[in-house]
């Protein structure tokens, strides 16, 4: 099944006119500007909605000192359902600005559902003019009983990068599975524990984004797939961080705003997004009104939030859909490392709202991936049969802090090594199946879990 599906998936890659091989991230280009250099990125996609992010720069390519200055310019995007040219829309033109960074975002509305749109990013300035085009799918109305195919990772550690100068080996295997979206679980960047500048101010943080974004495999990705992205400690201000406080000169709240300005990000930081009959997903936010760490644990702590908490059981309780998937940047099950470990809801310091978060998760009938921890796993909670899937790292080098001798009970797959998860939505004869399958950084299966409405199978 997987390899006819993959070969389903790879024709449709080609029909839709989106390269299998890297090239130029732009078309038709100027010499002298101005530039993509940190490529576009499609996000928040839902059935009838998108947003368009992208950056103009003077240059094309980050020099040795990673910099990647930006250029002002006008920008605007072209956009229309594949191979129905009559369908074209165009924004208006939009500026880039210093204090943004020279980032802009475009959220493109009324589109219709489960269907391929392709864009143009224009840009001009005094300079030149400049053009670069991707593609996307919208999701398919809630009624519709349409196969899904999405893809997960986590942690992306500049100084780790597995294929030097092109960026992290995963993004080729993802993008050939023909993905309709893409979520990032966060550790997108690391501020306090990377190759050297540290972030610790903002030109140094925006930095770190702009040597990530500027890689050609990343630079090939993003434009073609509709993405969802999270943010967890590093992308933000330093392990294990929570609001108030400050790495160097960096505060919390300026490492905030560089995420949502270096991403196509909708208001909430968290959301739910419908795809299909078959499917919906929630993408937790797990930094922006979390407790301290270090306060006593008890039912006031709290890493969600209450109005997080009232929106998950309220939108929960709203949904239909044959399978429920929350998404959480950092584990609930684990098991975590036994020591040193206080960040996340399977830590001994977050029992009482963990124990909630579980009970909640196994009264819903809800299945959990999430990013954070430096190997693959597949574990079940013995309290509440809860079932947590992790993405592991994106690259074998970023992979450890656990042993993979050291299987615990609660363990069904264990893998100490980098890589990524794939998630399958189908019908067979009419009933929903999810597959879900540990990947290598190659995009091979080391590890695959079924599961119909009524369970695993």
């Amino acid at each position: 099944m997987e390899n006819s599906m993959h070969r389903r998936s790879t024709l449709k890659l080609l029909a839709a006119g989106l390269p299998l091989t890297l090239a130029s991230p732009s078309f038709g280009a100027d010499p002298t500007g101005p530039f993509f250099g940190g490529g576009t990125k499609v996000g928040e996609v839902t059935s009838d909605s998108a947003i368009v992010w992208t950056r103009t720069s003077a240059v094309d390519q980050c020099d040795e000192k990673y910099a990647l200055p930006g250029s002002a310019a006008k920008v605007r995007v072209r956009y229309w359902i594949a191979g129905q040219s009559e369908t074209e829309q165009t924004t208006d033109w939009l500026p880039t600005t210093p204090e943004q960074d020279f980032t802009v975002q475009f959220p493109l509305t009324k589109l219709k559902s489960g269907v391929r749109y392709r864009y143009v990013v224009e840009a001009n300035n005094k300079s030149g003019q400049n053009e670069t085009s991707g593609t996307f799918e919208t999701a398919p109305h809630e009624s519709e009983p349409a196969p899904i195919r999405f893809v997960v990772t986590s942690c992306h550690k500049y100084e780790t990068i597995d294929a030097p100068g092109k960026g992290q080996k995963i993004y080729r295997p993802m993008l050939e599975l023909a993905p309709q979206f893409f979520v990032h679980t966060g550790d997108i960047v690391y501020y306090d524990n990377d190759a050297k500048p540290l972030a610790t101010n903002v030109e140094l943080a925006r930095l770190h984004w702009h040597r990530m974004d500027n890689l050609p495999y990343h630079r090939q990705f993003y434009p073609n797939v509709a993405s969802y992205f999270m943010k967890d400690d590093h992308d933000i201000l330093k392990n294990d961080a929570w609001p108030g406080q400050k790495y160097g000169d960096l505060t919390f709240e300026a490492g905030l705003a560089i995420f949502n300005e270096q991403n196509p990000l909708g208001e909430a930081p968290y959301r739910t997004v419908r795809w299909g009959k078959d499917l919906q997903v929630w993408i937790m936010e797990g930094r922006d009104y979390r407790s301290p760490n270090r306060m006593a644990d008890g039912p006031q702590k709290s890493i969600w939030g209450d109005a997080q908490w009232r929106w998950l059981r309220e939108t929960v309780a709203a949904s239909d859909a044959g399978f429920k998937i929350l998404i959480s940047p950092t584990p609930i099950v684990g098991p975590d490392r036994p020591k040193g470990k206080n960040d996340n809801h399977s830590n001994a310091v977050w029992r009482s709202e963990g124990d909630r978060v579980r009970k909640f998760l196994a009264d819903e009938k809800m299945l959990v991936l999430c990013g954070d921890r430096h190997w693959q796993y597949y574990s079940v909670d013995a309290d509440t049969g809860v079932h947590e899937f992790c993405s592991g790292p994106s690259t074998d080098k970023h992979a450890g802090g656990w042993s993979q001798e050291n299987l615990r009970p609660q363990h069904r797959f264990l893998r100490v090594a980098g890589g990524f998860l794939s998630v399958d939505v189908e019908r067979v004869e009419e009933s929903p199946r999810l597959t879900l399958r540990h990947r290598d950084v190659a995009g091979t299966t080391v590890h695959e879990k079924r599961f119909t409405v009524e369970g695993e199978e």
